[in-house]
């Protein structure tokens, strides 16, 4: 069952801010990594995730370095700061609410049909 690509948007800073509370990660990583705890759910894009790290990374809530891959390549890695981690606070906060407020809508939407 497919789902609305709105309710994504809302919820992709703190998804990736999320994956990079487990560690340290780069964008190609990061959008496998997501789609993988998601059953393939949310199969975000590049042009989705790099606004969203560039963004993160003006704020201070996110740090990169390079690194060179096995292959030779060089990655650019992506680490949550303590700022990045109070954002993250923040928005399972807000998510929190959020689902409450959707749940009980839909809950009491139930019982008043019957």
């Amino acid at each position: 069952m497919g789902f609305d690509k709105g309710l994504m948007a809302g919820s992709g800073t703190m998804l990736v801010l999320s994956l990079l509370e487990g560690g340290d990660m780069y964008g190609y990583q990061i959008i496998e990594e997501l789609s993988r705890r998601s059953s393939k759910l949310f199969q975000m894009k590049e042009g989705t995730l790099y606004p969203i790290l560039h963004a993160l990374e003006k704020e201070k809530c996110l740090s990169s370095y390079q690194q060179q891959a096995p292959t030779r390549r060089m990655r650019k890695y992506y680490r949550l700061t303590r700022r990045g981690k109070k954002l993250l606070d923040e928005k399972r906060t807000e998510w929190s609410v959020f689902r409450q407020g959707v749940e009980q809508v839909l809950s009491n939407g139930a019982s008043a049909l019957a």
